[in-house]
């Protein structure tokens, strides 16, 4: 792991960043895209986030950041932000999150899980117009 600056990933999680607040605040009303596409999609915004300032291995990246998404779903079973002292309404309550819900594990896994298969098709997509002249 080492720091590099990434325009690309800088530009994708701007992208990703908008398309999440699109999602928060346009298209709400819409169940499937508010209560799940948001947080299969949050997985993707994080990886492009780290991958903007460090170089590190998808592998490990991906798994790091299921697990991190896995144990803020768990605090918030526990009212971790109500306990930090967070305000319900406040930035950090909503980042936080409020409610615990398996199904928002699951969204995470498969968010996670496309982006294993995403990398991993454009590493084979490299190494197959690298090995043809």
């Amino acid at each position: 792991m080492k720091l590099q600056f990434s325009l690309k990933y800088l530009l994708l999680t701007i992208f990703i960043f908008l398309v999440e607040v699109l999602i928060a605040t346009k298209l709400k009303d819409i169940f499937f895209v508010r209560a799940y596409l948001g947080d299969v999609i949050v997985v993707m915004l994080l990886y492009t986030f780290v991958k903007t300032f460090v170089k590190i291995n998808d592998q490990k990246l991906i798994l790091g950041i299921l697990i991190f998404s896995f144990l803020v779903e768990f605090a918030q079973y526990f009212n971790i932000a109500e306990k930090l002292g967070f305000r319900p309404g406040s930035l950090m309550y909503i980042v936080i999150g409020n409610s615990f819900s398996w199904i928002d594990i699951l969204c995470y896994a498969v968010g996670c899980l496309l982006l294993f298969l995403l990398v991993r098709m454009k590493k084979t997509e490299s190494l197959l117009s690298a090995s043809n002249p």
